[in-house]
């Protein structure tokens, strides 16, 4: 008995030593939630646990504890504040408060890395200004002169300053650009105590869905590109390279998850954030706003060149940032390669998410897609697909007598080809009744000009 004792006694001073001297390894990641194309690198992962499942659990990580933290900010400057002071691993923004982080980081003497596009536009789209519902402004054009707010180090801030010269303007002295955030300005708007705001993700469409603003200026009238992707503590890195690696995987599936199932994760998103699903699937649908795109393309390379000139420019960092150490594709090759993926195809491919889908009142396959509207039945699983604005608008009319409460009406502008809220849309009928979509009444009135035909808005087309 004396002996068994003794046994027992051993064993547990031995699993406790081992238990004692387990590894401990914190992956801390910061979210931006409500910046809903930064959903494949933190909202998706970590509501549906996708990280726990690609973490390395052999080799050197065989008997290591992995402690996840998840941290979510409202942007991406008190992200990286909290990166710069070690409290976070990983982080998601934008490319012009990416490279201040990128920035901030070499300041501390210390360094952070680029490592993955999580979505992005060639042309700038995502960013945009909006200006209050009632207001008569109908294009930037209108507002020398006024006052305008944005959320200071934004992205949107450096599409704001970029559309302001491209008018001719001096920043400091034709407008009046003032520091908001996306709460504060939403109020403003409904107050009507600022001309206009200027914002990123999704607060430009967010905002108008609301009813108490309109979009009066897209990114991608900029043609500048911009992007949201990830980061991450370089020194981290450089000590766990598997886990970085394993983390992208996560992505990966997360964005292929989006890809597939957009309806269901818009709701997913909605659920967490309050952020509506429409706005939402008005990015991570098919032929949305932005890309699904993981890739270093060389637009998106430029992208953070031209974040940090325009840091240098306007005096927020005084340290040269090479984009060269600074951005790198090594991780996300590799969890490419290691989920059966090929990068190389990736980074060619510059297509927004395809449709594959029939038209909902013909049933005929759609295979053109300038001119595709589609309708988000509320309480239906899916949206429906319709080859053109004249025949989504002709099911709406059924719908609405059949009582149907619509989520979403959507439509494809024929001049940029980005996904518009029909709703907020100006259209230009021809002779024939056939419409084209566009996001000013501006576009919609020169393109009529050009080609015939009368600009129309929403509510006289619906009807």
């Amino acid at each position: 008995m004396r002996f068994h004792s003794k046994l027992i006694a051993g064993l547990a001073i031995v699993f406790t030593t081992i238990t004692t001297h387990a590894e401990t390894i914190r992956i801390a990641i910061g979210t931006q939630d409500t910046t809903i194309n930064c959903a494949a690198g933190g909202l998706i992962v970590r509501e549906l646990n996708l990280l726990e499942k690609h973490l390395p659990r052999t080799g050197k990580y065989k008997d290591v504890n992995y402690d996840i933290q998840w941290r979510n900010f409202t942007s991406g400057a008190p992200l990286t504040n909290e990166m710069v002071a070690g409290k976070l691993d990983f982080g998601s923004m934008a490319d012009f408060p990416a490279s201040f982080n990128g920035a901030a980081h070499l300041e501390a003497k210390k360094r952070s890395l680029f490592i993955n596009v999580l979505s992005g536009s060639i042309k700038g789209s995502g960013n945009g200004i909006v200006v209050p519902a009632a207001s008569p402004v109908q294009s930037i054009t209108e507002l020398k002169g006024k006052t305008i707010s944005v959320p200071f180090a934004s992205t949107a801030h450096g599409v704001l300053l970029r559309a302001v010269r491209d008018q001719g303007w001096d920043p400091e002295n034709d407008v009046r650009i003032i520091a908001q955030s996306p709460e504060i300005a939403g109020s403003a708007l409904k107050s009507n105590r600022i001309d206009a705001h200027a914002n990123f993700v999704p607060f430009v469409d967010l905002f108008p869905n609301r009813g108490f603003a309109r979009k009066i200026f897209d990114g991608s009238q900029t043609n500048a590109p911009t992007i949201h992707g990830g980061l991450v503590d370089a020194a981290y890195a450089e000590k766990h390279p598997e886990i970085v690696v394993a983390y992208l995987k996560a992505v990966i599936e997360a964005n292929q998850l989006l890809a597939a199932e957009p309806e269901k994760y818009s709701l997913l998103i909605e659920k967490v954030t309050g952020i509506e699903a429409e706005v939402n699937y008005l990015f991570h649908g098919p032929l949305g706003l932005q890309t699904r795109d993981l890739t270093w393309k060389p637009e998106f390379h430029q992208a953070v060149t031209t974040a940090i000139d325009t840091l240098k420019t306007f005096k927020r960092t005084s340290v040269d940032l090479d984009t060269k150490t600074f951005i790198t594709d090594e991780y996300i090759r590799k969890a490419f390669e290691q989920s059966g993926q090929d990068y190389e195809a990736a980074l060619i491919n510059y297509a927004q998410l395809p449709l594959q889908a029939n038209d909902s009142l013909t049933n005929a396959p759609i295979t053109e897609f300038n001119r595709v509207a589609q309708i988000w039945v509320k309480d239906e699983p899916q949206v429906r697909h319709y080859a053109s604005p004249e025949s989504a608008f002709k099911a709406l009319a059924a719908l609405e007598t059949e009582g149907k409460e619509i989520r979403a009406i959507y439509a494809q502008a024929s001049d940029s080809g980005i996904k518009l809220l029909a709703n907020q849309a100006w259209f230009v009928q021809n002779d024939s009744g056939q419409l084209n979509a566009f996001l000013l009444k501006d576009q919609a009135a020169d393109f009529a000009q050009q080609h015939g035909g009368q600009v129309r808005d929403f509510a006289t087309v619906s009807r």
